[in-house]
């Protein structure tokens, strides 16, 4: 796999949750995680912001999906789930992992790492206050996941030239019970908590 740089231009928004322009916004592709080669089916991501919220937007090809879970911070990586990790201060060590099951089920937690692709501490008490998720399917087998996280969740006000540590993930389970796992920026592992491999998401 070839290391390279992810830069994602997260464009800035005057409208809301219900009216964004999501053709608008750059797209960013998933592959899979330890080889960066195009997933089995396809995950695109899209996301934008204002000075109150940050939205984001998965499109995820389903044709088998795994949902069983039903309570939040139930552990929804061991079935289909997309992922969005958000490394504020940039050092590695400390970030915020959210994720949203095809049911629309919520797990979020801060996440302490020891620098050497290691979970050393998770903290599922925390949560992003006022979070909106949804979760729409339609007839040609795709998952639409929103997600709507007010700026007061965040370290900083949200402005033009923030700069974070992001990435993007996905696991999803075929008819055969083989599971994938994607990455906007491929860990090179079956391990999304690679945080030396985070993208940076420019605020623009």
């Amino acid at each position: 796999m070839v290391k390279e740089d992810y830069v994602y231009h997260c464009k800035q928004v005057q409208s809301g949750w219900s009216s964004i322009d999501w053709d608008s916004c750059d797209v960013l592709e998933l592959s899979d995680t330890v080889t960066g080669l195009p997933p089995k089916e396809s995950t695109e991501v899209r996301a934008c912001w204002n000075k109150d919220y940050l939205y984001v937007r998965f499109l995820s090809k389903d044709s088998n999906i795994v949902s069983d879970f039903t309570e939040r911070d139930d552990p929804l990586y061991e079935q289909d789930v997309v992922e969005f990790f958000i490394d504020e201060e940039g050092k590695g060590t400390r970030y915020l992992e959210l994720e949203v099951s095809p049911n629309n089920v919520v797990f979020d937690a801060l996440i302490e790492n020891d620098d050497l692709d290691a979970v050393k501490g998770l903290n599922k008490a925390w949560c992003f206050q006022d979070l909106l998720t949804s979760v729409d399917s339609n007839r040609e087998g795709y998952l639409t996941t929103y997600i709507s996280i007010p700026a007061s969740n965040f370290i900083h006000p949200l402005h033009e030239g923030l700069s974070w540590k992001v990435n993007f993930y996905r696991i999803d389970e075929d008819l055969e019970g083989t599971r994938e796992y994607q990455a906007w920026s491929p860990t090179g592992k079956v391990n999304f908590h690679v945080s030396s491999r985070f993208g940076t998401m420019v605020f623009v």
